[in-house]
């Protein structure tokens, strides 16, 4: 996840300094003077009883929808709703969460659901039922009978789903797509039947849901335009696995600019950040290794960040040259992503692998593949390529989002390199806006994007590499460089039909589909952005930390990570200073 910034890397840089060498910080004698303490957001919530958060919502909560495309409010995923298990990215594997197990029996899938799971409302903290199959199973008919749902493609292929008591059968039609059931396993919401099934179509998709019933360890206490804030649960089910939180509430708060919140971190009044900070490495490090303000990070040193997306330069390949490989080939060669790393990130993200993979999925990853196709950095390799295309010289532009302060100090670089070598590239920033329409219209010539997020396979990643077929307009995130590889999607679309279990042939397929993507190039890999984690632990203490075995999860709360990773994980460990 890539947020909006509003000055230079240098520039902020020097203001993150400076506002780490001269802010005060935030003096907690004890427990009476930790709830005396007052923060200066809405809610007056007791500062020894709150975790304040930041870096995630832009705007004011004002939706706690989780089928809403943007996904409600930061916790309406994971603090309210949750799915039927988890993904951890960290060590490989899923952990049953709603669901006890699930298991393929043919062409079905039986779930099991988990006994003793209350539905309860916001803010009251009633009880107000019991999740049973037949939650499970509405939740499943949903998705199935409304194209608006976000999961609707992932069950595209169940012909019928049945609850017995905590059983749930989902049958499917012909050969599974078993990656897209599995990814709805850890990402969809189990929603309460008797409450959702009363609401209008367009409720159950875009309604606000103010009042949420739910199962997760919070419930919705307070919102106003700053901040959405959450009370611990007393019904929550985790008590059966030994999980509780050790702070009465939650507040998250809408991002300011980064001196705000670096000034909100510095000074102890965000306890939790997953937002971009340029130079959070100079602050943490700078200071002999142990930085003054008790500012924490996943990794102690570079990268400190796990990684959270793959930044690829994308081409418009259906225009000249961007459509000849040579040229695709030469632009590979002429990047060097280590002085991305070095020079815009000071280090707190990793070059990408060619493939661009993350690297929780490392192990599907054909290092002969790689080694035999992979490209690297190598100017004068980059010319060779370049004279084979054809290329004339045409003025080419590079675009990425206005305001975007490290894409657009990365892309200066590029251009730089590109013209170095014959490629005359100008760097351009048009509005985010502006330049989604120019993805989806095809109307851009090369661009920078993450859209392949954090998955448990690399299916989805060329699934965005490789979808067809074209369409005038592209969108979901879908093969904005307008590739067509009839094989490459014929190997994608099997290996979505292979069960999970068969490694061997999922192995031989994607090393396939890694060899034909080297050879042609429709993305050009080259770092990973970071899952943006810094923490404040003058108040909290116990942050996910790399150094912890007991303590590897997931530190981030977007979208698509609390609520279908380890994060709830990471919040339980949280304790008093």
């Amino acid at each position: 996840m890539v947020t909006r910034k509003t000055k230079s890397v240098a520039r902020l840089g020097a203001a993150l300094t400076a506002a780490a060498l001269t802010a005060p910080l935030l003096s907690v004698a004890g427990s009476g003077a930790a709830s005396a303490s007052r923060l200066p957001f809405q809610g007056n919530y007791p500062r020894g009883e709150t975790l304040y958060t930041s870096g995630t919502a832009y705007s004011q909560p004002t939706n706690f929808n989780p089928n809403d495309p943007g996904g409600g409010y930061t916790g309406t995923m994971g603090l309210l709703y949750e799915p039927l298990f988890l993904y951890d990215p960290i060590h490989g594997g899923y952990k049953p969460w709603i669901a006890t197990s699930g298991k393929w029996v043919g062409n079905s899938y039986v779930l099991q659901v988990r006994n003793g799971v209350d539905w309860v409302q916001s803010p009251s903290q009633n009880v107000v039922g019991t999740v049973t199959g037949n939650d499970v199973a509405f939740s499943i008919k949903l998705a199935m009978s409304n194209p608006s749902d976000p999961w609707n493609s992932n069950v595209s292929g169940v012909a019928s789903v049945s609850a017995s008591g905590q059983t749930v059968t989902v049958n499917f039609k012909g050969t599974p797509a078993y990656t897209e059931w599995q990814d709805y396993l850890w990402h969809a919401p189990v929603l309460p039947a008797a409450q959702w099934g009363a609401m209008s179509a367009t409720d159950q998709m875009s309604g606000a849901n103010m009042t949420p019933v739910s199962t997760g360890p919070m419930t919705l206490d307070s919102t106003s335009s700053t901040q959405a804030c959450y009370q611990t649960n007393p019904h929550w089910w985790g008590a059966q696995l030994g999980l509780s939180f050790h702070f009465k509430y939650l507040c998250d708060v809408v991002n300011g600019s980064n001196n705000v919140e670096l000034a909100n971190l510095t000074t102890g009044q965000i306890d939790w950040s997953n937002n971009f900070l340029p130079g959070i490495s100079v602050l943490v490090n700078g200071l002999g290794g142990s930085s003054a303000y008790g500012i924490k990070t996943y990794y102690p040193k570079a990268p400190y960040m796990l990684s959270a997306n793959t930044a690829w330069l994308e081409m418009n390949t259906t225009k000249y040259p961007m459509s000849n490989v040579n040229f695709r080939r030469a632009v590979a060669a002429a990047i060097n992503p280590q002085s991305i790393v070095s020079g815009v990130y000071t280090n707190i993200v990793k070059a990408a692998n060619p493939v661009g993979l993350l690297p929780n999925l490392k192990s599907y990853i054909n290092p002969r593949v790689v080694s035999k196709y992979g490209f690297s950095y190598n100017p004068s390799m980059a010319k060779k390529y370049l004279a084979m295309s054809g290329y004339k010289g045409q003025k080419l532009t590079l675009e990425v989002p206005n305001g975007w302060t490290d894409w657009e100090a990365a892309i200066q670089n590029i251009s730089n390199q590109l013209n170095a070598v014959g490629i005359k590239v100008n760097p351009i920033y048009p509005q985010y806006p502006v330049r989604e329409n120019d993805l989806i219209n095809g109307t851009y010539d090369m661009a920078i994007d993450n859209n392949a997020q954090p998955d448990s396979t690399p299916w989805s990643y060329f699934q965005r590499v490789y979808n067809l077929p074209i369409q005038k307009q592209q969108n979901a995130t879908l093969n904005f460089e307008r590739f067509t590889d009839q094989k490459a999607w014929a190997l994608v679309q099997q290996a979505g039909h292979t069960p999970l279990a068969d490694t061997a042939k999922l192995n031989s397929l994607y090393s396939q589909i890694e060899t034909r993507f080297l050879q042609d190039l429709p993305e050009i890999p080259l770092w990973y952005n970071g899952a943006w984690f810094q923490a404040q632990s003058t108040v909290w203490a116990d942050y996910p930390s790399a150094l912890n075995k007991a303590d590897q999860y997931t530190p981030v709360m977007w979208g698509g990570w609390l609520g279908a990773m380890t994060t709830v994980y990471a919040l339980a460990q949280i304790r008093r200073a």
